[in-house]
């Protein structure tokens, strides 16, 4: 077990070393400057087209869905319990300065996400079902050619395994840890029960299966009404913590500015805080949060009924900032606004996790209230994350051995979510984090390849 360990913790740091943020970021650079920073220049038009269409019907023929359900599909992967725990982390270990670095990797990483987006409509295909299929593997195949088959069966690899950790294990137990944190604050003691961890990974295989099952539509037709109502939830519980302590956020502000080039002096030469961390663990949580490059949500917009792929690939710009400048700007306001409204002065530089977040949002709804709602945004988040990870996994085991396979690939993944609730899963998370690193390497290399037909399409659009 030590040596497993200590493998799983080196695969960790080489995937997720500074080379590899380096080259997500750079990517991201790369692809803004020769789209004409499409992100800035067409925000406008891209809120239009996506959150503008927001509420329109959609209709969608067999084996696809709606534009929007795709990115709700989509986004239910992106917001997940990174948006509150990474964040809170980041923080503390960071400082606030890190919240700045995770808006530059946002800012870059909606040009990322675009691309992919894009590429995934421009080379999907029909699979033996009819449905559309495609995402990183099949831009790389179909792309750069039979030559590069071997990279797209790379990322299918990481693909199936990381699908079992980043998006099984370690969000089940999640659900689980949140339901228990709920239930003790009223009194009770779930935390001590095994029988209770086990009974909440079996009610969330149940639901898992019967919307898994139903194939890309009901998928579509679940997370279209979810994503939007977890969302809108969390926000506004969020917005009522920062406007409860409306005198904190001057002081929020100038310590994430002043603290992101000069963290010791903002906190007071907190130990432990540097400059190199706090870069680290914005760019870091950022890239884990809105997932630009890795490759996952360019397999469910893929099975859009969307026929344009920059249409498409708009959804790409909003997803990113709904996740990143949105939503995780809101977890780290209420965070600080809250804490500091009780005087409370985080112990900067260790890690932290939901259990700050409950005690700043108790500022205003009091503790056990707290409880129920960050317990509430936690499990919503996780259960999104899972069924898309279940659709990533079965779409990379698809790739590898066909549509007959798949379905003994989401059995196995059911039965995991029962057995993950009670796992210890510090060594799940980073093997999941590891394989989701390793996982961006053959998708990057796609994505500059390709990065002239992300132009060429562009161009074309909107000329």
């Amino acid at each position: 077990m030590l040596f497993l360990t200590e493998l799983i913790t080196a695969l960790d740091d080489f995937a997720w070393g500074w080379w590899t943020m380096a080259l997500l970021l750079g990517t991201g650079v790369f692809l803004s400057a020769r789209t004409g920073f499409v992100q800035f220049r067409r925000f406008g038009y891209a809120m239009r087209n996506t959150l503008g269409r927001a509420f329109r019907r959609g209709e969608a023929g067999k084996g696809e869905i709606t534009p929007f359900q795709a990115m709700t599909t989509a986004l239910a992967g992106t917001v997940g319990t990174g948006n509150i725990t990474g964040v809170t982390s980041a923080i503390f270990v960071g400082g606030p300065g890190a919240v700045f670095w995770l808006w530059l990797s946002a800012l870059f990483g909606m040009a990322t996400k675009y691309a992919e987006v894009t590429l995934a409509v421009r080379y999907r295909e029909r699979d033996a079902k009819g449905d559309w299929v495609g995402g990183s593997m099949y831009y790389i195949t179909r792309g750069l050619g039979q030559n590069w088959d071997w990279l797209a069966g790379v990322f299918c690899v990481f693909g199936c395994i990381a699908a079992f950790g980043i998006g099984n294990t370690t969000q089940v137990d999640s659900i689980a840890t949140s339901v228990g944190i709920a239930i003790d604050a009223f009194g009770g003691d779930f935390q001590g029960a095994a029988f209770g961890r086990v009974a909440v990974g079996a009610a969330v295989a149940v639901f898992v299966a019967l919307v898994l099952f139903g194939g890309i539509k009901r998928i579509g037709s679940v997370t279209e009404k979810l994503v939007p109502f977890m969302a809108l939830l969390y926000m506004a519980a969020a917005l009522a913590v920062i406007l409860g302590n409306p005198g904190q956020l001057g002081r929020v502000f100038g310590l994430i500015f002043s603290g992101a080039f000069r963290p010791k002096a903002a906190l007071g030469g907190a130990v432990g805080v540097t400059l190199t961390q706090t870069i680290r663990q914005g760019f870091a949580r950022g890239i884990f949060s809105n997932e630009a490059g890795l490759g996952s949500a360019p397999m469910a917009h893929a099975a859009t009924s969307e026929r344009d792929p920059v249409n498409q690939g708009l959804y790409g710009i909003f997803e990113v900032f709904m996740d990143s400048v949105v939503i995780c700007t809101l977890t780290a306001l209420a965070l600080l606004c809250g804490l500091f409204g009780q005087g409370v002065e985080p112990g900067w530089g260790s890690a932290a996790g939901s259990e700050m977040v409950v005690r700043a949002f108790s500022s205003v709804f009091g503790t056990r209230f707290s409880a129920l709602i960050v317990a509430a945004g936690l499990s919503f988040f996780a259960l999104s994350t899972i069924l898309s990870w279940a659709l990533y996994g079965t779409r990379c085991f698809q790739f590898l051995f066909g549509v007959k396979a798949v379905r003994g690939y989401q059995i196995v993944f059911l039965a995991v979510l029962v057995a993950g609730s009670t796992l210890g899963l510090d060594l799940a998370w980073k093997l999941g984090d590891a394989l989701n690193g390793l996982m961006a390497i053959p998708n990057l290399v796609g994505l500059l390849a390709l990065s002239g037909v992300v132009v060429k399409l562009t161009r074309d659009h909107f000329s």
